[in-house]
């Protein structure tokens, strides 16, 4: 199994756009732990997240004991260079907690910092545009896919026109 931990900011952008059961599309269990849900705090994302986490299959718990969540955590602040036990600090904490029981972990984000150390700790890493091209690979159609990248564009994901570009070509060759 793997574990599939979502940060703010993949939750924001789907969250914004009425979006999140995308996220159901990764193969693992979805995991929203509470420092990353008090980071959502923005209208409509903050309802629809709410909605998504009383959902039976998403998690909002780290699957380790409170002493090991405690040595992660001081590793992960230790990593990041954080005063305070922050979302970010948690994820990296819940990487580090799987890694070393050897389990799958992957991380949803946006923060290329989060991305680049959980990555680096052993984590898949993707971000909002792999959650839609996932979604494709699913069964959602191209072209909805892509109406969805552009909302999501509009509404504070702010692409570039190459990074647009890119995330098309993605869609399309998930579609196929």
């Amino acid at each position: 199994m793997t574990w599939i931990y979502v940060d703010a900011t993949t939750l924001i952008a789907l969250g914004t756009v009425g979006e999140l059961d995308l996220l159901s599309a990764f193969a693992g269990t979805i995991v929203v732990v509470s420092a990353v849900r008090a980071e959502v705090t923005t209208q409509p994302a903050e309802t629809n997240l709410d909605r998504f986490c009383d959902r039976d299959d998403v998690e909002t718990a780290i699957a380790t004991d409170e002493d090991s969540r405690a040595e992660h955590a001081e590793r992960a602040r230790s990593i990041l260079g954080a005063s305070d036990v922050d979302g970010d600090v948690v994820l990296v904490a819940a990487v580090l907690a799987h890694t070393d029981a050897d389990e799958r972990v992957a991380v949803v984000s946006d923060d290329r910092r989060v991305r680049t150390v959980a990555g680096g700790l052993g984590a898949t890493v993707t971000g909002t545009i792999g959650a839609i091209v996932r979604a494709v690979e699913a069964g959602l159609p191209e072209a909805e896919a892509k109406t969805i990248l552009r909302r999501v564009d509009s509404h504070g994901l702010h692409l570039t026109a190459e990074l647009r570009e890119t995330a098309d070509e993605l869609i399309e060759d998930a579609g196929e």
